[in-house]
């Protein structure tokens, strides 16, 4: 295949961040964020083979990625390295966050059949560290934990060094669908609080501030040898202070690994930018982070939850190993 720097326009079934783009500049407002997006926010688009064969092995499967449904801005780069986070239970989540781009409505059924094709998937593509997150399936009366916990043994049947990292929606805080999750034994078991306490309630839909932090704190108490992860979004009207609180409360959960990323308006539908972070806004993220205790601390205005999943846990791994400081730079 030849490499090709043409986006990927959505009636491909992927959505370009030039795509993005088009949908912000329908509302006046976005339209001047979008017009002064700066420089270190601009993604370089590039379809170069592997990201051509990794669409076609989802494709081919019949897989859902977060990459494509949540218009990840890394898509190209994840793509190209042969990495990438898989989101089963469906592409239809049953709640609409005003920061998300998946799709929201009634899902149809449930695919017994998935996670042998994600393992077979994680097989072709030879990893050695895979995400898997979903969709919120609060139509089903375990939200969905049974199929995850059978995704996990499935990677681990067919790849057995691979290590598997998944990030769960709440489960509606039912324990015993945390507990099937965590009996399968994954690797790092990540759940976003994704902003401060006064924003949660508009952001998130159904999702609840502190329910996200008895989660962590609930996995901890069940299975401590698992580390904790959770993603903080930062441009959507949270003050500083607020994002100091944030994380004095993650680490109060006991939280080993935290991510710092830039919001980006999927469509003019969803929550307005308030303001674009700085590179050095991010670093001085990071260096409280570090401070506070956590064992890994990735901050960056593109980092997403599983940007570079495999080298945070490593790094993490090695704090907690040497107790030495880790810092990753973007």
């Amino acid at each position: 295949m030849t490499n090709s720097s043409e986006p990927v326009e959505k009636s491909q079934g992927v959505a370009s961040p030039k795509w993005i783009e088009k949908q912000l500049l329908k509302s006046e407002k976005t339209q001047d964020m979008v017009a002064s997006r700066p420089d270190w926010l601009k993604v370089r688009i590039k379809a170069g083979e592997n990201y051509q064969n990794i669409k076609q092995l989802m494709r081919g499967q019949s897989l859902h990625t977060v990459c494509e449904e949540a218009r990840c801005p890394n898509i190209y780069e994840c793509w190209e390295q042969q990495t990438a986070t898989f989101m089963i239970l469906g592409d239809t989540c049953t709640r609409a966050c005003r920061f998300c781009a998946v799709t929201s409505g009634r899902p149809k059924g449930l695919d017994l059949a998935e996670p042998k094709r994600v393992a077979d998937a994680v097989q072709t593509m030879g990893l050695r560290h895979v995400v898997v997150t979903s969709v919120a399936r609060d139509d089903l009366a375990d939200g969905g934990s049974g199929i995850f916990a059978a995704t996990i043994l499935a990677i681990r049947e067919r790849v057995p060094d691979c290590d598997v990292e998944v990030l769960i929606p709440d489960f509606q805080g039912d324990e015993e669908s945390l507990q099937i999750v965590l009996n399968a034994s994954p690797d790092v078991l990540n759940h976003n609080i994704e902003t401060v306490r006064r924003l949660s309630d508009s952001v998130r839909s159904k999702a609840k501030y502190d329910r996200t932090l008895q989660l962590l704190v609930l996995s901890k108490q069940l299975r401590p040898d698992i580390p904790t992860k959770s993603s903080i979004m930062v441009g959507l009207g949270e003050t500083r202070e607020e994002l100091s609180q944030t994380m004095g409360d993650l680490r109060a959960a006991d939280v080993d690994i935290l991510t710092f990323g830039q919001y980006l308006q999927p469509t003019e539908k969803h929550w307005l930018i308030e303001r674009f972070y700085t590179p050095s806004e991010f670093l001085d993220l990071r260096a409280e982070g570090l401070q506070r205790g956590f064992k890994h601390v990735q901050a960056g205005p593109l980092v997403r939850s599983s940007y570079h999943a495999r080298e945070q846990v490593q790094d993490a791994r090695s704090r907690a190993e040497t107790g030495a400081t880790q810092v990753v730079l973007e």
